[in-house]
C-alpha cells in the first residue's frame, strides 16, 4: 500500500510558477515510478509527467514539455512538479500517482492516488 499527499497548489497569474509536492508513505519509495496527472472540470484525467524509481528517466506530456520539470527525492519520499510559464489552460486539479503497472501515460495503470490539489492560473 502507498499513501500520497499533495501540496503546493494555488492561484497564480499567467506566466507565473508553482511547485507541487507529493509525499509518499507505505512501501519503499525508491522501488516504484511516480506520475502527475491533471483533471480540468468536465474533462478526463490527463497525463502530465512521470519519473522512474531512480529518477533517471522522465517523461512529459507535450502540453507541458519545456515548461515543467518532474523530480524526486528518494531520501524524503517525495516527488515534485515544477511548473513555469503557466497558462490559463493549465488550470486543473493535479494528482500524484504511484506504482504504475502498464503504460505510465495512462491513469488506468496507477492504483494509488493522492487527494489532488487545485491549480488555478488567471489570465
Amino acid at each position: 500500500q502507498v499513501q500520497l499527499v499533495e501540496s503546493g497548489g494555488g492561484l497564480v497569474q499567467a506566466g507565473g510558477s508553482l511547485r507541487l509536492s507529493c509525499a509518499a508513505s507505505g512501501r519503499t519509495f525508491s522501488t516504484y515510478a511516480m506520475g502527475w496527472f491533471r483533471q480540468a472540470p468536465g474533462k478526463e484525467r490527463d497525463f502530465v509527467a512521470a519519473i522512474s524509481p531512480s529518477g533517471g528517466s522522465t517523461f512529459y506530456a507535450d502540453s507541458v514539455k519545456g515548461r515543467s520539470t518532474i523530480s524526486r527525492d528518494n531520501a524524503k519520499n517525495s516527488v515534485y512538479l515544477q511548473m513555469n510559464s503557466l497558462k490559463p489552460e493549465d488550470t486543473a486539479v493535479y494528482y500524484c500517482a504511484a506504482d504504475p503497472e502498464g503504460s505510465w501515460y495512462s491513469s488506468r495503470a496507477y492504483d494509488y492516488w493522492g487527494q489532488g490539489c487545485q491549480v488555478t492560473v488567471s489570465s
